[in-house]
């Protein structure tokens, strides 16, 4: 399956009211190369694999295969993992035609808000609400996998 994504930093929390679910999420990788990667992922109560292929140069498309996991298999995995464990709180606003989903970071990625969007086309149009801030889609620093070796805390 091709994923089509747009990333944006956010500039304020007040997305936190417009949110209709959020949860906790917990992931590490078990490769993060920038060719590919195998995450691991702890979300409410289910595990996750997902695997990742490198994006396009534009960043917005690359490939994506996701299967559900058991909580026991996803613990026992993260336990195998590359150094530096992703933990957040993704947000979920409906705006329009649109999910967004924010991620509010913590740890050594404390700080750091990003919003992304799916999209089913490249050119697709989206509504942008007030706390979106600049567009960061196809800046590798802002990837899971990279924020995992060089956190936020230390740009």
């Amino acid at each position: 399956m091709i994923e089509i994504e747009r990333k944006f930093l956010v500039n304020s929390k007040a997305f936190k009211s417009e949110a209709f679910n959020s949860y906790a999420i917990k992931q590490g990788f078990l490769n993060s190369h920038k060719e590919r990667t195998v995450r691991v992922r702890l979300k409410k109560e289910l595990g996750y694999l997902t695997i990742k292929g490198k994006s396009t140069a534009n960043g917005l498309s690359r490939f994506e295969w996701e299967k559900e996991i058991s909580i026991i298999e996803a613990e026992s995995l993260l336990e195998l993992c590359e150094a530096g464990m992703i933990e957040k709180t993704r947000y979920e606003v409906r705006l329009g035609n649109h999910i967004f989903e924010i991620d509010e970071f913590f740890g050594a990625n404390k700080g750091l808000i990003i919003a992304e969007v799916e999209l089913n086309s490249e050119d697709e149009v989206i509504e942008y609400p007030i706390w979106l801030g600049k567009e960061v889609t196809g800046e590798l620093k802002y990837y899971n996998s990279q924020l995992s070796k060089n956190p936020f805390t230390t740009w």
